[in-house]
């Protein structure tokens, strides 16, 4: 018999076994006891299949669960004890719940749309519009200016005292690149130069795709966009604050960067 993985997510949380962290793999969410969650069967939805066995989907949404047999892990949470493979499933999961969350209606009509079986989409049958799931791109930039790296403390991430790298959302007939360009210059007024892609990262906060790129400074003062930026500066890498960690594709880009620092320091 093929094994499950059931995602159950209570408002934006994902329940686990209680003696569980997740921190040793996925098989954990295999352990769950899909008794305890009889109301809510009728509803499971098989989003994919892995290794691990057919991928079941629960969405509670805002309904909230206690049991002393399970406790809930926010998505950030689980980002820390996974690796970037085991997470992405995870990911997936939640990013299909937020999907079907957002299109019991039709945009363009107001009907009520129905889920398509043979893909994920939500279709109406009154007005024949049929939506997929959103992916927002962005893009997400380290800056260097000889040995040192750009890093910012963005508004928004305040509470996590995190210094990280440059990033935006795309905007329409945009290319990837253009949107480096702008997005630096709009939140640290600088101009940059060198582009050259990274790597990506799907991002589930809630919806996007960070694409990652490396930069050099190209000229200008560093005037910060308030309204974004609390407060940016060029770093020696030998004395970084507070980064992310290498999970992330913003922790990547600054490891990426000291290591080319430090290998041109070291010829």
């Amino acid at each position: 018999m093929l094994q499950k993985l059931h995602f159950i997510f209570s408002n934006n949380r994902l329940l686990v076994p209680k003696d569980s962290n997740l921190s040793a793999s996925l098989e954990k969410l295999q352990q769950i006891n899909v008794d305890d969650f009889s109301n809510y069967l009728s509803q499971g939805l098989k989003i994919t299949e892995s290794t691990y066995g057919e991928h079941i989907l629960i969405d509670m949404q805002k309904e909230q669960f206690v049991s002393d047999d399970y406790h809930m892990l926010s998505l950030r949470e689980a980002l820390g004890m996974l690796s970037i493979e085991e997470f992405a499933h995870v990911a997936q999961a939640w990013q299909y719940a937020i999907f079907l969350r957002h299109h019991k209606y039709c945009g363009r009509c107001g009907s009520g749309m129905q889920q398509v079986q043979w893909e994920m989409a939500m279709h109406c049958h009154r007005c024949q519009h049929r939506v997929y799931p959103r992916v927002s791109p962005c893009i997400i930039v380290s800056v260097r200016k000889g040995d040192k790296i750009l890093l910012a403390q963005g508004v928004r991430h305040q509470s996590s005292g995190f210094f990280s790298t440059l990033a935006g959302f795309v905007e329409s007939a945009e290319s990837l690149e253009t949107a480096v360009h702008r997005e630096v210059k709009e939140e640290v007024g600088i101009d940059v130069k060198n582009i050259e892609y990274f790597g990506s990262q799907p991002w589930p906060f809630p919806h996007s795709l960070m694409v990652g790129y490396l930069a050099d400074y190209a000229g200008g003062d560093l005037v910060l966009e308030e309204k974004e930026i609390l407060s940016a500066d060029w770093f020696d890498i030998d004395d970084l604050p507070n980064i992310p960690p290498k999970l992330s594709i913003a922790g990547r880009l600054i490891e990426e960067t000291v290591k080319r620092i430090r290998q041109e320091k070291a010829n």
